[in-house]
């Protein structure tokens, strides 16, 4: 595998070419016709975000598998994300959420990307906060706001879960004149998330589901009664426009690609847990070596 960096931003109006910041790992970047016997298919993902890096690794495995060469090309923002792909810079982002998180990336560069199917179904944005917090739903938090330093703390500012806390969540529920949404990395939230617990302070964080790190720290999501997180979604492959006339065979095999929870949380959990830290690869061969044969389709050889 050949791991490249981008670390150029673009415009959000325009699906801009993205300036490749250097190369590890071996060699030229390659065209899309190099590399393996079938040619070179690029995957895009936010390391941070580990449904699609675990994905990417997944479909790393699978693709190779089935002759092709596989680039992962790590990305610094859903919106340069987006307009890479619509703009050809790279084949596949092998995780997203475009029914609801993305919507409004897909209203703006969906011409040019390919939907390539639903993997999971039921992803889901929430609020969360420590099992020990007294407060059950995002309606409490209202007047709360000195237990909690006047912050919620969030992700990436140009992530579809900011802008659907920030702009519909908290106003309908009157939290944007008492709380400051910090925006800043998930790993920085994971960390100031462990922090507090370490000390058992309260904090309210942005969270979704699937995430490891539901299950790796005590939390409760926050009931939503008033559903301003929005409605649960599926995940889905998207590709550049035209892949699947470019790879049929690819675009064909993704399609039929389903994970429910016990696959999914085994997946993510392997390839982001301390077992196979630095071990990817490794991390996808013992997911395929329980999973494999419970899921017809994957390539387990």
């Amino acid at each position: 595998m050949r791991k490249r960096t981008l670390t150029s931003m673009v415009a959000l109006s325009a699906a801009a070419t993205l300036a490749l910041a250097g190369c590890s790992g071996s060699g030229d970047s390659g065209d899309s016709k190099d590399g393996g016997e079938n040619g070179t298919i690029t995957l895009g993902y936010l390391p941070g975000w580990t449904d699609g890096l675990s994905t990417a690794y997944l479909l790393e495995d699978q693709l190779g598998k089935m002759g092709y060469s596989v680039e992962m090309e790590e990305l610094t923002d859903a919106g340069v994300l987006y307009a890479g792909l619509a703009g050809g810079d790279f084949d596949i982002y092998p995780s997203a959420w475009p029914e609801v998180t993305h919507a409004s990336y897909m209203k703006k560069f969906g011409d040019d990307i390919e939907d390539l199917g639903g993997y999971y179904e039921g992803a889901v944005l929430t609020l969360a906060v420590p099992e020990y917090v007294d407060i059950d739903s995002i309606d409490e938090l209202k007047g709360e706001s000195d237990r909690f330093g006047g912050e919620i703390i969030g992700i990436e500012p140009g992530a579809g879960l900011t802008k659907q806390t920030q702009d519909v969540a908290m106003p309908e529920y009157g939290l944007d004149k008492d709380y400051e949404l910090v925006t800043s990395s998930t790993a920085t939230m994971l960390a100031t998330l462990k922090d507090k617990i370490g000390n058992e302070e309260d904090v309210v964080v942005t969270l979704w589901r699937p995430f490891w790190a539901n299950d790796a720290f005590p939390l409760k999501d926050l009931k939503d009664p008033k559903g301003a997180m929005g409605k649960p979604e599926s995940l889905h492959f998207l590709g550049k426009k035209g892949i699947s006339e470019e790879y049929p065979e690819v675009a064909d095999y993704i399609a039929k690609i389903k994970l429910d929870d016990e696959a999914y949380g085994a997946l993510e959990g392997l390839v982001t847990g301390d077992e196979y830290k630095n071990d990817p690869e490794g991390a996808v061969d013992a997911w395929l070596e329980e999973y494999g044969d419970a899921y017809p389709g994957l390539l387990t050889k």
